[in-house]
């Protein structure tokens, strides 16, 4: 894989000045074994009068931007540089990994189970069992399942039953909604997969970051380019916390940058904030997300900017 350069831009705008309040930012990439971050800048445009750095909960960075004064227009800008090589998913697996009986939840060892339980638990109503059902569709009528085979399965079928649809406005659609609708963002089926496989018992969390699409026609492009994207980690014993892409039919982290994970959506926003005016001051949101392998690069002068801190 080659060095993957990252561009996110959000650009608030406003009919007359108004007061920004506090601003809280998740857009540096997670380090890992299988990503490594080069360099990553943070442009905040008007500069706040206080920045500080900090980790969540999960471990995910965090910018708090604090203002002073009014302004029309807030831009922030992020830039990264990574090394990213991705692994096949199951590629030192021998056989098949874990299995599933269909007859209880998935059983996690007792020394585990205390720090995966809350990713366990379903965050939705399903009072007809809508899910439920959807999810034993991948499990074997007789005999054991292969999880490694289910959650792929699963994967690919979204991938393949469902129709995407790009939504820029806040929130996501219940699970039952995207079911129901076979339509959906990358939310809305990171959602969906992560209510399916918690009916199951197994632990799973939410991912937010970016997408990279090495094909030029778009054919073969990858799907939730030019915004942020997301997608599912599903916890097995043998692995560890393994990736699923059900918008692309993506298993493991191939083309996938990894910037936030969290138990819930909620906890993973990249960019929320305040502001203070009349409601009709706000006139609306632009998000640019581009992400290029550096060979696709030309070089230009870089651009005036207003550095806010280095992420």
């Amino acid at each position: 894989m080659p060095i993957l350069s990252i561009r996110h831009v959000t650009r608030y705008r406003y009919r007359n000045p108004v007061a920004l309040g506090e601003h809280r930012m998740m857009l540096r990439p997670r380090e890992s074994y299988d990503q490594r971050l080069l360099a990553c800048e943070l442009a905040i445009t008007p500069s706040p009068t206080r920045l500080r750095s900090m980790h969540d909960v999960f471990g995910n960075c965090v910018e708090v931007a604090g203002f002073d004064g009014r302004t029309t227009e807030l831009v922030v800008e992020s830039r990264a540089r990574l090394d990213h090589t991705p692994l096949p998913a199951f590629a030192d697996i021998d056989g098949e990994i874990e299995v599933y009986t269909g007859a209880m939840p998935f059983a996690y060892s007792p020394e585990d189970l205390p720090d995966l339980r809350l990713s366990m638990e379903r965050q939705h109503p399903d009072p007809e069992g809508l899910i439920d059902r959807w999810a034993r569709r991948f499990v074997r009528k007789a005999g054991a399942t292969s999880l490694q085979r289910l959650l792929s399965e699963m994967t690919q079928a979204i991938y393949a039953d469902f129709k995407y649809s790009t939504r820029l406005e806040s929130g996501i659609q219940t699970p039952l909604e995207t079911l129901a609708l076979r339509s959906g963002s990358c939310r809305d089926y990171a959602v969906l997969m992560m209510e399916a496989v918690r009916s199951l018992g197994l632990a799973a969390r939410f991912v937010s970051g970016y997408i990279y699409s090495p094909y030029s026609n778009a054919e073969h492009a990858r799907i939730g380019g030019g915004h942020t994207h997301a997608w599912v980690r599903v916890y097995l014993p043998a692995c560890g916390w393994v990736e699923f892409d059900p918008t692309n039919g993506i298993v493991g982290n191939a083309d996938l940058v990894r910037v936030a994970v969290s138990r819930d959506p909620r906890q993973a926003v990249p960019l929320y904030g305040t502001w203070a005016g009349r409601p009709s001051d706000y006139l609306g949101m632009e998000v640019e997300v581009d992400v290029r392998a550096e060979s696709e690069l030309v070089v230009q002068p870089a651009p005036q900017r207003t550095v806010g801190a280095a992420c």
